[in-house]
């Protein structure tokens, strides 16, 4: 260690950078195994509480694991049937959907052909030509839909059996990480580990409950003004609003194409484009700041790329993943003397005042580091 401190800083950084490049490689590598893996760690994060509590009142270890895992279950299981009968509905009501498609279909050819000099027979042959493009994708994508559908099966498969192997095994992967630091260095990794803790439990039981009340609230709304499929709409909106700032995007448009196939007028799709933007209004500024808090303050720039970075890795699962393991890795960071820089560029603690003109804002030291937090109110992760 003391050789790469004294070796020229430009040095250090390029082998920082490729030490990254690798890890990503690596990760890229071997998502198959790290996808199922990271999610099963964050669960388990999720579930400790409950595992404790069956703990302190003398349930067998190996038991109270498994209650846990049966009350996971529940819960996901009661969102598949309800998701399943919204399906169900979608799909009785698929020859009123298809006679709302071709009316709006007519409605926008006749509406072409008035400002464009493609007649309608012209509109057809293009329709026709594209829809054999896309038929003839959807038949490379099939090729492939065999493979994707049993990495899903193995996925849920092992996401169960790593959830019990980490939750039993925790104390021993504990150990296994303070042995690799110092004994001087343990304050400090206890400190680490505590604050990625609270971190992921505040962020994830956070997203939990936005997910029950942006689908109730939501769907609640669109059921009472009476637009279709509304409890459908508010639980894939929900779902999808988990993915920050693109997941909201396909919200909406998901919505309104759900909208546009069940009705045949014009003022239900604004309606329901009104009502997300008040419900997501709501959930941004007041509901969800006072439930996460401030304990996970990673900036657009490096969420944004980290939910593309993420898809590109690991799909879906990648990109609900991102955010989370941004915010560990920048407590990590933190933490650590070579990498704080790291740790500046994931965080939200933005000077007031440039650098350039502000030498106090080019150091690393503590104090600039509290203050930044006062200036930009960040609160420091704790278990209260």
């Amino acid at each position: 260690m003391d050789g790469i401190k004294k070796m020229p800083v430009t040095a250090r950084r390029a082998l920082e950078v490729m030490g990254l490049f690798f890890l990503g490689w690596g990760i890229v590598l071997a998502k198959g195994l790290l996808a199922p893996l990271l999610m099963a760690f964050f669960m388990s994060i999720m579930l400790l509480p409950v595992f404790q509590f069956f703990k302190r009142r003398k349930f067998p270890e190996v038991l109270a694991i498994v209650i846990s895992l049966l009350l996971l279950a529940i819960v996901f299981g009661g969102i598949i049937w309800f998701f399943a009968t919204q399906i169900g509905a979608l799909i009785t009501d698929f020859p009123t959907i298809k006679r709302n498609v071709t009316n709006h279909l007519s409605a926008l050819s006749a509406w072409l052909e008035g400002i464009t000099p493609f007649s309608t027979a012209e509109q057809l042959n293009f329709i026709n030509e594209q829809s054999n493009k896309l038929l003839d994708y959807a038949a490379g994508l099939l090729g492939g839909a065999a493979g994707s559908v049993t990495s899903l099966v193995v996925f849920l498969a092992l996401l169960p059996i790593y959830i019990f192997l980490i939750l039993f095994y925790k104390n021993l992967l504990l150990r296994f990480v303070f042995l690799w630091f110092p004994e001087e260095k343990h304050e400090k990794v206890e400190e680490t580990l505590r604050e990625m803790k609270v971190i992921i439990k505040s962020y994830l039981f956070g997203l939990l409950i936005q997910v029950t009340y942006m689908t109730i609230l939501l769907g609640g709304i669109l059921l009472i003004i009476g637009i279709k499929h509304a409890l459908l709409i508010g639980l894939i909106f929900a779902f999808l609003n988990l993915i920050p700032y693109v997941g909201a995007l396909l919200g909406n448009i998901i919505g309104v194409l759900l909208t546009l196939a069940s009705s045949s007028e014009l003022w239900p799709i604004l309606t329901v484009l009104g009502v997300i933007a008040g419900v997501q209004f709501l959930d941004n500024n007041i509901l969800m700041p006072r439930i996460v808090g401030s304990k996970v303050k990673i900036n657009a720039l490096a969420t944004i790329v980290g939910v593309v970075v993420g898809g590109e890795i690991a799909g879906i699962a990648g990109m609900f993943l991102s955010l989370p393991i941004i915010a560990v890795l920048k407590v990590v960071f933190d933490r650590t003397d070579d990498f704080k820089q790291w740790g500046v560029l994931f965080g939200d603690e933005n000077p007031e005042h440039s650098p350039m003109t502000e030498p106090a804002m080019r150091d690393d030291s503590e104090a600039t580091r509290e203050e930044l937090e006062r200036e930009n109110k960040i609160e420091p992760p704790n278990e209260g």
